[in-house]
């Protein structure tokens, strides 16, 4: 029996559960490789052929490419594994956030240190808030990428 999961009507959150924990084993596992010099190079040295050495579903594989952390996320990706990636990439976390909201990493910054956003009108996907995924570019990404 499948358990409730009233969380998944959180806009613009990606809950990393025990399904998505699944899903996006091999995903993560590949990120945690990136810990090691040795695999940066190879991955660096050619991306598509490291990444097809890993049992990763082609949705998972593309969304790497794309270094769509959104995308990543929706395949089960989660965001401390994908930093692997970011920092593979020579980017901040402060960077992948603000390319995870469409905004510049000062504008994410900004945000964050004015208290981040409002959780009014945030707090359940019928609430239309600024916070709602089609007032937000992974809203854009997520309809996309829906049928990959």
């Amino acid at each position: 029996m499948a358990l409730e999961k009233p969380y998944l009507d959180v806009p613009g959150t990606i809950i990393f559960d025990a399904e998505q924990s699944r899903k996006g084993y091999w995903l993560n596992q590949f990120c945690m490789s990136l810990m090691k010099a040795e695999n940066r190079e190879r991955f660096k040295a050619d991306e598509r052929a490291y990444l097809d050495e890993w049992p990763m579903t082609e949705e998972q594989k593309q969304a790497v490419l794309a270094r769509d952390l959104n995308w990543c996320m929706r395949t089960g990706g989660n965001i401390y594994f994908l930093a692997k990636l970011g920092a593979t990439d020579g980017r901040s976390f402060q960077q992948m956030a603000g390319s995870m909201t469409g905004m510049t990493e000062q504008e994410y910054r900004d945000m964050m240190i004015n208290g981040g956003r409002s959780v009014e009108g945030n707090r359940y996907v019928g609430e239309h808030g600024n916070a709602q995924a089609q007032n937000q570019p992974q809203g854009a990404a997520h309809r996309s990428h829906k049928d990959h």
